[in-house]
């Protein structure tokens, strides 16, 4: 292909990727399967591997992280990026919209956005006739971090406005969703490194990393909340801003609602309370914004937080449970994690069993032992935990929690290397640390092979169809039709599968 016939092609693919993206993670409409787009990024990414010079910053391509950073550069926000006020009460909630109405000389019932509040990193998007050219952290408000190339490896955020070459200037909140914080921080522990405490941690953590493939690697999303001076004089709303950022094909927050008077927040505010842990991402609370602009303009700010928003802060849930016994579990490195388990009991909506302690660093500093009742929290946290105990509950009979000396699996002496807070077997052939591994490998998130799930490969290991990673494409029909309830569609659905994965793309 001649160079001028490649750079309309190279046009004509962006094009396409841009509007199959806008549907796929804007308005949630995909058009066209994984494959035909995976196609698409294909054959765009080769024409680009053959004429470099052709590449652009805002191409589709770009998203998959650029060359390490050696630092991040400062940013000064021309408008300050202001924090909220808080408040646990509804009192104060109550309290704030009098507020509003003694500023505004009213006793009409304001019109509020209630949308939720994202447990992340506040952030600040630039956009200059159409084109991302800025992503910074808020910093302390008025200096952040430029972490541009970081915030291009969100998915759903364009590099290239849809069908604008408008300059905005935009906030929002870059966080992990449960599904990816639950993923890194058993990968984490299963490395033997300490795990996050929290989605909004997690995120900061990733953010803070100075190579962009790594930071792809941790699948951020991005909710855009509100932008940094209003440029669209014919909206008057900050409703219908959001309305005009979402054609634009920004990822605008989700599940904002618009809320005549007080009382209206606070049913919103309760409904939310009772769903939110069926969201796949964390919120720990309700932000409250009056809606008209000039509203806004004649509340004005403080020189913290705006007076026309406040944000509604849930509290953490808790339950009392029995603590019945401790089980060692290994991970894919080796690593044997104690693995609380629990009298069954019904927390933030699903019964929780069992919880990891992590390693016993974390079960001594609990200072907890079989047969407390233990206190189980879910508060900022995707994954329950056990924050204490209840000294008034010990009737003398609790046992003490001890480190096991040999693998619970293959009976390898376990090891504990000084640097380490984590127990180890170093036993390369132990079958849990194989069944992990091939678990890992498989995952939606890696090679993606659909149909092969924990209990297939703990079926697969046993049998020893699979002893490594290779041996998963050597696996044949008659092999897999023996096995438990594997019939021959879903053992040839399998096979499938894996033959698909040889082609798998990392970025998808």
């Amino acid at each position: 292909m001649e160079k001028e016939e490649a750079k309309k092609r190279i046009k004509a693919l962006r094009e396409k990727i841009n509007y199959h993206n806008y549907r796929y993670y804007v308005l949630a409409e995909p058009e066209i399967s994984d494959e035909e787009y995976d196609r698409l990024y294909r054959e765009l990414r080769d024409l680009e591997d053959k004429f470099p010079d052709l590449i652009t910053p805002d191409s589709p391509t770009r998203k998959v992280g650029g060359e390490p950073l050696t630092e991040f550069k400062s940013v000064r926000h021309p408008i300050p990026m202001l924090s909220l006020d808080n408040t646990y009460s509804f009192d104060e909630i109550e309290e704030f919209d009098r507020r509003i109405k003694d500023l505004l000389k009213t006793d009409n019932d304001i019109e509020y956005v209630v949308e939720p509040k994202i447990d992340g990193v506040a952030v600040r998007v630039v956009y200059e006739d159409g084109v991302l050219v800025l992503g910074a952290t808020r910093g302390n408000g008025v200096v952040g971090d430029d972490i541009t190339e970081n915030i291009k490896t969100v998915k759903r955020l364009p590099l290239r406005l849809w069908n604008s070459s408008v300059s905005l200037d935009v906030r929002g909140e870059v966080f992990m969703d449960r599904e990816t914080f639950i993923r890194l921080n058993t990968e984490r522990e299963e490395a033997g490194e300490k795990p996050f405490a929290n989605p909004r941690n997690a995120t900061a953590g990733s953010l803070k990393l100075l190579n962009p493939k790594e930071v792809a690697k941790r699948n951020l999303d991005l909710f855009i909340h509100s932008m940094g001076n209003q440029i669209f004089p014919d909206i008057s709303t900050h409703f219908g801003t959001l309305e005009k950022l979402k054609s634009l094909g920004l990822p605008v927050i989700e599940n904002r609602s618009l809320a005549i008077g007080i009382k209206e927040v606070m049913e919103l505010i309760n409904k939310w309370d009772r769903i939110r842990d069926k969201q796949r991402f964390m919120t720990d609370g309700m932000v409250i914004k009056v809606n008209r602009f000039d509203y806004q303009a004649m509340l004005g700010s403080t020189a913290k937080a705006p007076r026309w928003a406040i944000a509604y802060k849930f509290k953490a849930k808790q339950a009392k449970t029995i603590l019945r016994d401790v089980a060692f579990q290994v991970g894919r490195t080796g690593v044997v994690t104690p693995v609380a388990v629990l009298e069954p009991v019904l927390l933030a909506g699903s019964t929780i069993s069992r919880t990891t302690l992590h390693n016993m660093d974390e079960v001594k500093r609990l200072g907890i032992k079989i047969g407390d009742t233990v206190i189980v929290e879910k508060g900022g946290d995707v994954i329950p935990k056990i924050v204490g105990y209840d000294r008034t509950a010990r009737s003398g009979k609790e046992k003490e929690i001890h480190a096991p000396e040999k693998c619970p699996v293959c009976g390898s002496v376990l090891v504990k290397l000084p640097e380490e807070v984590a127990i180890r077997c170093i036993n390369a052939n132990c079958p849990a640390q194989l069944k992990r591994r091939i678990e890992h490998f498989a995952e939606r998130n890696a090679m993606d092979i659909r149909g092969l799930g924990e209990e297939l490969i703990s079926r697969l290991v046993d049998k020893k169809l699979i002893t490594d990673i290779t041996s998963i494409y050597k696996l044949k029909l008659d092999e897999l039709i023996k096995i438990e309830r594997m019939g021959e569609k879903s053992s040839e659905n399998l096979l499938k599968a894996i033959e698909v994965s040889k082609k798998r793309d990392y970025f998808r």
